[in-house]
């Protein structure tokens, strides 16, 4: 059938409408295209479908600079212009508190990366061994196999071709015995700090092997074995081995300095993270003398600034390995914040009253039990940081229903290229 494309779905796919009303997703598409579609599933009130033919292209269609893009699962929009792909999040946001949530608030202008490309700071790769050898690379596109690349246009310029370089750094160190990387975890930070971290199950290793030709050939300071038991996806980390350099990779947001261990999260984009920093700080306007609560503290990415501007701050971070680098972060930077260890449904129950609260929970959002107790706090103002704007409507929804009252959501830009975004959701206690 021949469709034309009418906007685009948190998910990557474009929207167009069958003659019968139904929504039809079409993958690869952009607003303005008008196609010729197969449908590939058919759900009844949505289908989707793929493109056979592009029979007038958009507008507001751009050539892809990667040559991966259509294979590589990683990104999704990189044939759509970018002051596109900002409209588009706005919007998914807004659908998704009204649709989820039945909430309408004011969504502010998705405010953009300050660079559209080489704006990553981290590149996770997965290893596979071919007949030609072992290759690093991303999973295809719809699916769990590996697409060998050379280099990643997301990473800085002067690191874009770093997969290559490490693949043959891999390969050599593989034809000197067996060594089961599973993942490459690249790190590079504003200030030159490049670090590789190589996820292995436990057994025997080449390790001054490994730190020499992995420093040799992508200049890393820090190398780092990271041992892991159990399947890869759910990160059990056992321990981790310092093979090369001080073990701990460093950034710098404003005045502050970050160092971040292998296994614990920082945002990937640190020129968005400072801006989504700022934002927080802003909306919750500290006045020296307000007690806050850090939920989902991590390695203090709101916990350092809000130390500086409030009364009192108590972080909330149940990763062992995030609350070391969180203890040391507050440190290094002559700060000082109460940390309580645990899960945040187990402790914030017992932290009493608090003036403000940021919570920046994973992908999955809040549990009624942690939504409840938020709650409980008593706070005036919640800043409620999320990347996946389904779950935040409905964590959004059910705060209203504690009192709450969101007053605004501001859509940040940390995963250009992608349908990915982050927003600070502003609720105020009625």
């Amino acid at each position: 059938m021949d469709l034309t494309i009418e906007s685009l779905a948190y998910g990557g796919a474009g929207i167009a409408r069958a003659e019968d009303g139904a929504t039809i997703f079409v993958e690869g598409s952009c607003p303005g295209d008008v196609v010729r579609a197969s449908i590939t599933e058919d759900h009844g009130r949505f289908r989707k479908a793929v493109i056979d033919e592009i029979l007038a292209p958009s507008s507001e269609r751009v050539t892809p600079r990667c040559p991966y893009f259509g294979e590589c699962g990683g990104c999704q929009w990189q044939h759509i212009d970018y002051g596109v792909q900002l409209q588009s999040k706005r919007r998914a946001v807004i659908d998704a508190l009204g649709r989820i949530g039945r909430l309408k608030i004011p969504v502010r202008e998705t405010l953009g990366s300050k660079n559209s490309y080489g704006y990553r700071n981290k590149v996770e790769l997965s290893a596979a061994s071919t007949p030609q050898g072992l290759v690093l690379g991303y999973s295809r596109a719809g699916s769990n196999h590996v697409l060998p690349i050379e280099r990643c246009l997301l990473l800085p310029k002067r690191l874009e071709r770093a997969p290559r370089s490490l693949t043959g750094a891999l390969r050599y160190l593989s034809s000197q015995g067996d060594v089961a990387v599973e993942r490459v975890a690249l790190r590079v930070s504003s200030t030159g700090s490049v670090e590789v971290d190589l996820w292995t199950a436990p057994g025997p290793f080449p390790r001054h092997l490994a730190a020499k030709i992995i420093t040799d050939a992508v200049g890393a300071r820090t190398v780092t074995r990271v041992l892991f038991k159990g399947e890869l996806k759910t990160r059990n980390v056992t321990k981790v081995e310092v093979l090369a350099g001080p073990g701990m990779w460093e950034e710098r947001l404003d005045d502050h300095r970050y160092l971040v261990s292998a296994p614990s999260f920082f945002q990937v984009n640190s020129a968005a993270a400072r801006r989504l920093q700022h934002t927080v700080t802003e909306v919750l306007a500290p006045d020296g003398t307000d007690q806050v609560i850090d939920l989902f503290a991590g390695v203090g990415t709101f916990t350092l600034p809000l130390a500086e501007l409030a009364g009192n701050v108590i972080a909330v971070e149940s990763s062992k390995h995030a609350l070391a680098d969180l203890r040391r972060n507050l440190e290094v930077n002559g700060l000082f914040a109460e940390i309580e260890p645990g899960d945040a449904d187990r402790v914030l129950p017992g932290l009493g009253h608090a003036d403000l609260v940021v919570v920046d929970p994973p992908r999955a959002g809040l549990a009624e039990s942690t939504i409840a107790s938020l709650a409980a706090t008593g706070a005036r103002t919640i800043a409620y940081v999320s990347c996946d704007p389904t779950t935040l409507a409905r964590d959004a929804a059910r705060l209203v229903g504690y009192g709450y009252r969101p007053t605004e959501a501001i859509p940040i830009d940390l995963f250009p290229q992608t349908y990915h975004i982050e927003t600070v959701l502003v609720l105020s206690a009625d």
